[in-house]
């Protein structure tokens, strides 16, 4: 269980995940007074669903997160996002914010609203663009806006059936209605606020506010992975009961010398069955009584090859078993990696890249038949789980796509897809640490090994040899992966 850490410094408790507990006013206003010790805005984008981060100065990074009931802020090194966002209030969030000139963050009265002014770089004239970050329960939002009041775009929407509050684009935002002097009350500072005397003070937000990026990160952590193992825990279970399942090589054995027998037995017996007969009473060779059901619709002199083709099957069967039974327990192996390395992930970045969200893979409405598919930064890569997927990604992949390998261990293939002549860094790094940890659940140093596809040549099944490759070093466990 993770418990609320005390800022010793401000004689703070935090907890932001306690429900429903808002952000406070004069936590606003601080945050407020330290962003104007700031002069532009380097960089604006979504990082999550409901998170945005603003990049003052280069180097200090502030998360505003804004989702509806539960809204926040916390203060840490930037991170890039594990997928790109690319909606109206995305593309221009960043075309108005990124390398702006801040003019000023003001909280106006008592409302739970930060606002942080700019003027954007690309502008011709003296133009001012506002975001306004509502933290103010279910209609929690972010709303960008011109210098009129006049809603640019917004992060949610909504129309006059929703609220007499319109928020859309074209449309003039009104303004909040005013809080009760309780609702007041209750947000301003109380003793346990202060430093002596002094209330919470830009000097010491960030403290607050770093120590909040910690609370929220090990609190999310434990969540997540608790909802990460119990996905993979079922796929887990569910290819255990399909190896418990499947028949010996014996059983399939003894089967198919009964189904021959029974095809022997209908050619000696053959002219005792009429066309409407369901069973045939007959003896065996060793002389004793037996009773065949007769297979249905299946005309009388084919009874006979209805067991022989059975027979022949159950021996192919039998034969192969162990092919199906390897195949099950190389895709198990593959999930008792991914279970190992979300024990072991620091991060939520890194259980997002082990296991997605269901939803990304559904909005890119694409599945794979063979293997597993992941989405890097909008980067398709796909991963082999067993030799024969691995043979069959990379008979379907592109001459400029990405092949990657783990060095001197067998393990899965991953094919990143691509069409650009260079691909970042971030996604090589995260891919090659995919490569490494669905193919071994044992810590230590990796080198894995990349290179265009079209530089590699399939040996004997999934075996190959490539050239022209470069060389990524993986340190499984304990490594966070940060931009």
């Amino acid at each position: 269980m993770c418990l609320p850490i005390p800022n010793k410094r401000l004689n703070i408790t935090v907890d932001p995940y306690e429900k429903k507990t808002p952000m406070k006013l004069y936590e606003l206003k601080a945050i407020a007074d330290r962003l104007n010790d700031f002069s532009y805005v380097s960089r604006a984008r979504r990082i999550e669903d409901n998170t945005v981060e603003l990049v003052f100065d280069k180097h200090e990074s502030y998360f505003f997160n804004m989702t509806r009931g539960h809204s926040f802020v916390y203060k840490a090194p930037s991170q890039r996002p594990l997928q790109g966002y690319n909606a109206p209030f995305d593309t221009l969030l960043h075309s108005y914010f990124a390398a702006s000139r801040l003019l000023e963050a003001t909280v106006p009265g008592n409302d739970r609203i930060l606002r942080i002014k700019v003027a954007p770089k690309s502008s011709y004239k003296d133009k001012t663009v506002t975001l306004q970050l509502e933290f103010t329960g279910k209609n929690t939002n972010a709303i960008l806006l011109d210098e009129r009041g006049i809603v640019i775009e917004a992060l949610r929407h909504i129309d006059s059936e929703s609220s007499f509050r319109v928020v859309r684009p074209g449309v003039e935002l009104l303004p909040i209605p005013q809080r009760s002097q309780r609702a007041d009350m209750e947000s301003a500072p109380t003793s346990q606020t202060h430093i002596g005397a002094d209330p919470v003070s830009a000097l010491n937000i960030d403290a607050l506010l770093e120590e909040r990026y910690r609370t929220v990160q090990t609190k999310r952590l434990e969540e997540m992975k608790k909802q990460k193992l119990l996905q993979v825990e079922k796929k887990i279970k569910k290819l255990q009961k399909e190896l418990e399942k499947l028949p010996s090589e014996e059983k399939l054995e003894e089967e198919a010398q009964i189904q021959q027998m029974y095809g022997n037995l209908i050619l000696a017996n053959l002219y005792r069955i009429n066309p409407y007969d369901t069973e045939l009473k007959t003896y065996d060779f060793d002389g004793n009584e037996i009773t065949l059901k007769l297979p249905k619709n299946v005309k009388v002199n084919r009874y006979s090859d209805h067991f022989f083709n059975l027979a022949k099957r159950t021996k192919n069967k039998a034969k192969n078993i162990h092919i199906e039974r390897e195949n099950l327990q190389s895709k198990k192996a593959f999930y008792e990696n991914i279970r190992y390395a979300i024990e072991q992930a620091k991060s939520p970045y890194e259980l997002e890249l082990l296991v997605p969200k269901r939803g990304k893979s559904q909005r890119k409405k694409e599945r794979l038949k063979e293997g597993e598919l992941f989405w890097i930064e909008d980067y398709k890569v796909m991963v082999g789980r067993n030799a024969k997927e691995n043979q069959a990604l990379l008979k379907a992949a592109k001459s400029n796509d990405i092949w990657m390998h783990t060095r001197d261990i067998p393990g899965s293939h991953v094919i990143i897809k691509t069409d650009k002549q260079n691909l970042p860094d971030s996604v090589l790094q995260a891919a090659a640490k995919l490569c490494v940890d669905f193919s071994t659940d044992q810590p230590g140093n990796y080198l894995v090994d990349y290179t265009k596809r079209k530089f590699v040549k399939i040996q004997e099944g999934s075996h190959v040899e490539y050239d022209k490759y470069s060389t990524l070093p993986v340190l499984k466990e304990g490594v966070e992966i940060r931009v």
